[in-house]
């Protein structure tokens, strides 16, 4: 699972598990870690007037500005997910795992080129530990991206509806969960910041005491705290600080994130019009199956950042992507 799929840092507890450790393929948080907005703030213009956070009398900022604040930038990011579907980009990862006194005792990294085909993110391996595929490895991975294009290329119209509306009432659900954020937190004015040139307001969410999800999924929320940078000009966030402050409950695996697990994630803006990630850095502390422990430092880098256009072709296997 790709980074670019997270939604707003604060649910990435959810496929931490899935793609961290280098058994699987490399994920991130879906964060998704994308924050959606909800209908009313999808359909507001990307211009509006930019807002002016304004302490009270107290010094304190009023919960709505700061609420009005994070509701532009779910809009902003939804309109980041609908447009980065146009990127191909280099994924590159690197692990190290961690021995119980904190130690490095191994280091591995994956680099990944993200290819779209079809209207489906695909990963195709091209590099570990910085070293190219064998002849072997690198057929694998074009037998796997040929199998893909092939299923694609022979789908009927019936399937490929069916699978859309289920990509897309997936990508709801997500977007149902993140609208409690700006509930499910109390949210302060830390201050201003100049962050990758840009002026950067800084906020800082707490669980709010008491408060009852309304959506089951929504309960890890109570498990994080964190920072978040948010443009001052575009209300769009540029950088998330999330920390693990309980141990997390995933799936039906027993599996346990540990209280500390830690992620740092960057955006950086590509051809002046959409904001991508840049970033990642995760400490990573869990527990599969009650005996299975991953201790790890991860880091992700992403680059290369190429807009399909009607004029763009990427050959795959002999076969031409497509928008």
């Amino acid at each position: 699972m790709s980074v670019m799929r997270f939604c707003g840092g604060l649910i990435f507890a959810a496929v931490l598990l899935e793609g961290c450790v280098f058994g699987q393929d490399s994920a991130s948080p879906s964060p998704s870690t994308h924050t959606s907005a909800p209908a009313e703030s999808a359909s507001r213009p990307a211009d509006l007037k930019p807002i002016d956070l304004t302490p009270d009398a107290t010094g304190a900022v009023p919960p709505e500005q700061i609420r009005e604040l994070l509701l532009r930038a779910e809009a902003k990011d939804l309109e980041n997910d609908k447009r980065q579907r146009d990127y191909t980009y280099i994924e590159r990862v690197e692990q190290h795992t961690l021995d119980g006194q904190g130690g490095v005792k191994k280091i591995e990294s994956r680099t990944l080129e993200v290819l779209e085909i079809y209207g489906e993110d695909v990963e195709r391996l091209t590099a570990k530990d910085d070293k190219p595929l064998s002849a072997s490895e690198a057929k694998k991975e074009d037998d796997k991206i040929q199998k893909i294009i092939d299923k694609r290329k022979n789908e009927s119209e019936e399937d490929r509806r069916k699978r859309l509306e289920k990509e897309e009432k997936s990508r709801e659900e997500d977007r149902k969960f993140v609208l409690e954020i700006a509930d499910a937190f109390n949210f302060r004015l830390v201050g201003s910041e100049v962050f990758n040139g840009r002026d950067t307001w800084v906020l800082e969410g707490e669980p709010r005491p008491g408060y009852e999800p309304k959506r089951r999924e929504a309960k890890i929320l109570s498990k994080f705290k964190g920072r978040v940078w948010i443009d001052k000009s575009e209300a769009q966030w540029v950088k998330l600080d999330i920390t693990a402050i309980d141990t997390i409950a995933v799936g039906f695996v027993l599996a346990r994130i540990h209280k500390g697990t830690h992620a740092v994630i960057e955006l950086t803006k590509v051809n002046d019009e959409v904001w991508l990630p840049k970033h990642l850095q995760l400490h990573f502390d869990a527990r599969v199956a009650l005996f299975k422990s991953y201790d790890a430092d991860v880091e992700q880098v992403y680059r290369d950042y190429k807009k399909f256009r009607t004029d763009t072709k990427i050959t795959v296997v002999g076969e031409e992507n497509r928008e």
